[in-house]
């Protein structure tokens, strides 16, 4: 049987406010640029503050105070009780209208940082060169379609013979195996040089083949790509130099051409282009004996309250009677008004925020912006949180895809979060130290007997950092560093 039952419950639940605060914690610039711009379009009340208009009114006289409270004290009589804010604090009292023109803006000095120009994707330069070719209308499409097509490294790894039936399916393009084989070999060709192969025996292949290195060493080079690839890609050496007869000199001139050579042509570039270049949310330069935090907020728009709607507000207050129609327009400007006022306040508690965080990494990393990766701290959110007094989800929200550029170059927020290991002296030392280690011991290594991963563990332990094997093949693979099979070099 139903029945109706009354329960009283005390419920968390965050208000619109905050909720709009914490989506704008976690955009980064180019994102926050675009977020206000969006709510410039939506909300009539916000407008853009020109730099010009601000350095007027920094110099324009303050307001005569007898006439100001004369202002006031008429105004008064007009005081509506529906009003949740008193409309003169924004329109007569300039440290408010200072305060909302500069809201999300840096005080210090202008600073100009330049960026990189923009310019085309490789696959739009593919693309301009193919059209410089003798190509039929039809092997042109063709020609275009399996530049749509390469991967990110720049491979073309479909079934040609698939790809043809395809486009003569769909778009009714028809070209015969022997012309589809001419295009894709003309496309090889294009700069860079290997781009469009099939795999990397090929790739390497085209380059040797079109490039001007010396006759001698190209042809061996060649022979050992062609014939003997297996070997040359497990780092049996000795096979090779045995099978092709070759000395020691003549075997290392001719791999030292093949490393050359460049196994993934279209790496990183194939779509991207100079304007999706990391822009830093925060920028740390040395002054003196101190590090100076800025936040790079230079192209962020600045915002205020249209001072044409608030007084229309302020007229519509005054009246004694108001038209319906004109109730309605005065509803929608006092709700814009509300919006607008949220906005901007979750702006500048949004850069506080952010601020009082990078200032907190900096001081826990000191040393790492002092001297570089093998100073890094382990440090969790927590610490950050417990030092400024926030929640660890405020603190994740702000790292998360901002990125910081100091004298060490740029990262990731995220980076100098990282739990550690305890050595034998009792202190502390982060992963990503461990992996600079790992990557340190590579490098000097005996390149003709390259260390096993147990004999970096045992390097390792001999340093007082005691570390299973499994973790330093881990720690290795995340360096993209091969196994020392593939390590091994002849000297």
């Amino acid at each position: 049987m139903l029945s109706l039952q009354q329960k009283m419950a005390l419920q968390q639940k965050l208000s619109p406010q905050q909720i709009q605060y914490q989506k704008l914690l976690q955009l980064n610039t180019l994102a926050l640029e675009q977020r206000i711009k969006t709510e410039l379009e939506l909300n009539p009340i916000l407008e853009e503050t020109l730099e010009d208009e601000m350095e007027l009114e920094q110099i324009e006289e303050e307001p005569d105070k007898e006439s100001s409270s004369d202002d006031e004290e008429e105004e008064e009589q007009f005081d509506n009780s529906e009003d949740e804010f008193d409309l003169e604090d924004f329109m007569n009292d300039s440290e408010y209208e200072q305060e909302f023109e500069r809201l999300n803006k840096n005080n210090d000095e202008e600073k100009v940082y330049p960026v990189a120009m923009q310019r085309k994707s490789m696959r739009d330069s593919l693309i301009d060169q193919l059209h410089m070719l003798d190509l039929t209308e039809e092997e042109m499409i063709l020609g275009e379609n399996i530049i749509g097509a390469l991967d990110k490294d720049g491979y073309f790894k479909e079934d040609l013979e698939k790809f043809v039936n395809d486009l003569k399916l769909f778009e009714g393009i028809e070209v015969s195996m022997e012309d589809a084989e001419k295009v894709l070999k003309k496309i090889q060709t294009l700069e860079p040089v290997g781009i469009a192969a099939r795999n990397l025996q090929e790739c390497l292949l085209i380059q040797i083949r079109n490039s001007s290195y010396d006759p001698y060493y190209s042809y061996i080079a060649e022979k050992i790509l062609s014939e003997h690839f297996d070997d040359f890609i497990n780092k049996r050496f000795e096979n090779i130099q045995k099978n092709l007869n070759l000395s020691t000199e003549t075997l290392k001139s001719a791999l030292a051409l093949i490393q050359k050579l460049n196994p993934k042509p279209g790496e990183g570039n194939i779509d991207s282009e100079q304007i999706n270049q990391i822009t830093p949310d925060f920028i740390i330069e040395k002054v003196d004996d101190n590090y100076i935090v800025t936040l790079n907020d230079r192209a962020v728009p600045s915002v205020t309250i249209s001072k044409t709607y608030l007084e229309m507000l302020e007229n519509n207050k005054r009246k004694r009677k108001i038209p319906k129609r004109e109730k309605e327009a005065h509803k929608f400007l006092r709700e814009k008004f509300e919006s607008a006022k949220w906005f901007i306040a979750s702006l500048q508690q949004r850069r506080q925020t952010l601020m009082k965080i990078m200032q907190a990494i900096l001081e826990k990393q000191y040393e790492f912006f002092e001297n570089g990766p093998k100073y890094l701290k382990p440090m969790i959110y927590k610490d950050i949180a417990d030092e400024i007094g926030m929640d660890i989800s405020t603190i994740s929200r702000v790292v998360n895809g901002k990125y910081v550029q100091s004298p060490q170059g740029i990262h990731e927020l995220k980076y100098f979060f990282s739990e550690g290991l305890s050595t034998d002296d009792g202190n502390e030392i982060s992963n990503k130290h461990i992996k600079e280690l790992i990557k340190e011991i590579c490098e000097n290594e005996p390149k003709d007997k390259p260390y096993s991963d147990d004999k970096i563990a045992a390097i390792l332990q001999e340093k007082g950092i005691h570390i299973a094997r499994r973790t330093v093949a881990k720690y290795r693979e995340q360096l993209k560093i091969p196994v020392a099979r593939l390590r091994k070099k002849i000297i």
